[in-house]
């Protein structure tokens, strides 16, 4: 069974950044289903348990390129009150269809805020190192909701 639409891949990864480590672990996503960045998905497609993929994703399969218009200044009566705002901190928007949006606030200056909505590796090329830990089909309670779903069930 090799990596392919409709399966469940299991993959232990490590990203670099510019030679810097950024993140590393194991995960379970639904093959085909954009539940990780499109550059990687295409690498890991067809691979089988045991293949070691090393992989240079562009910011175009990844996380897009940086958005200079992504950056705001909104008002701090905009967050809840009693909200710690301060440089890093992530909070949560809603689109029209309200779907939630991450963005990060880059500063504070008196009642001003300025905000970023692009992803805070928007902009890089990524560098994947995974090696595919298992593959099987996906039920079909994961196929209709889109994403693999744990051994322990599943939150919505």
């Amino acid at each position: 069974m090799t990596a392919s639409k409709g399966q469940v891949v299991s993959i232990r990864y490590a990203l670099r950044v510019d030679g810097e480590l950024v993140d590393q672990g194991e995960l379970d996503y639904l093959h085909g289903y954009r539940n990780i960045v499109s550059g990687l998905e295409e690498a890991l497609e067809g691979k089988a348990v045991g293949e070691r993929v090393v992989v240079s994703v562009p910011p175009e399969k990844g996380y897009g390129p940086y958005d200079p218009e992504g950056v705001q200044v909104v008002e701090r009566s905009a967050f809840p009150p009693g909200a710690e705002l301060e440089e890093g901190a992530v909070f949560y928007a809603e689109d029209a269809d309200g779907n939630p949006i991450p963005f990060t606030v880059l500063g504070v200056d008196g009642d001003s805020v300025t905000i970023d909505f692009n992803h805070v590796l928007a902009g890089e090329t990524l560098e994947f190192d995974v090696t595919l830990t298992g593959v099987r089909p996906a039920t079909s309670e994961e196929l209709e909701h889109g994403h693999a779903h744990s051994l322990h069930g599943h939150a919505h």
